[in-house]
């Protein structure tokens, strides 16, 4: 097929295709050279990455049940009339 006809069908630029033709070049060569197939490399890259995603997930978990029990604690603070365990800001 013809550069110019392929650029119209997806839509794009000669000189976008022409850049992301060497940035696909470009990670084709900094790829690891493992004597595996290539979608092994990537499968692993995918369960890396999702166990990254998992830790995150259950640190955000983690922080969202402390801030919940910090506010309910303030909130408990404030309906006796005691006084906040931290300072406000401009304190």
């Amino acid at each position: 097929m013809h550069i110019g006809r392929l650029c119209e069908e997806l839509g794009v630029s000669p000189s976008t295709l022409k850049r992301w033709r060497k940035e696909a070049a470009a990670r084709h060569d900094r790829a690891p050279v493992t004597g595996q197939p290539s979608g092994e490399t990537v499968e692993q890259e995918n369960r890396r990455l999702k166990q990254a995603l998992a830790e995150k997930v259950l640190e955000v978990d983690f922080l969202e049940g402390a801030l919940r029990n910090i506010e309910a604690r303030r909130r408990q603070n404030t309906a006796t009339g005691a006084s906040a365990s931290t300072p406000g800001s401009g304190d």
